[in-house]
């Protein structure tokens, strides 16, 4: 799950390349910073050691990769990218979220 969360913040970086300038420091950082944040919270939880801390990151970790689809559907809406090229690795990130925090609670 954190192999496939890193995969989308290298995916979210370079499509992110392609916007406009006057996006820099708006919508591609704020993609980028929600990226990123999903693997971090993946890391940080699971070296608390806890399966309540892990969760509890887990949890945050979903909440940047829900606010990372809908920065890419506004950039989608704006003509900045295609969907599709994000839409898969934030699938496969979700799916692997889900199954953890089931298993785990």
């Amino acid at each position: 799950m954190w192999q496939s969360a890193v995969k989308l913040v290298l995916a979210t970086h370079e499509v992110t390349r392609t916007f406009p300038l006057e996006e820099r420091f708006v919508l591609t950082q704020q993609m980028q910073r929600s990226a990123l944040s999903i693997p971090s919270n993946i890391a940080e939880g699971y070296g608390r050691g806890s399966d309540a801390d892990l969760r509890r990151f887990l949890h945050i970790a979903r909440g940047s990769l829900f606010e990372l689809e809908t920065q890419a559907l506004i950039a989608s809406e704006l003509g900045y990218l295609d969907i599709t090229l994000l839409r898969e690795p934030i699938d496969k990130v979700f799916a692997q979220l889900a199954a953890l925090i089931r298993r785990l609670s």
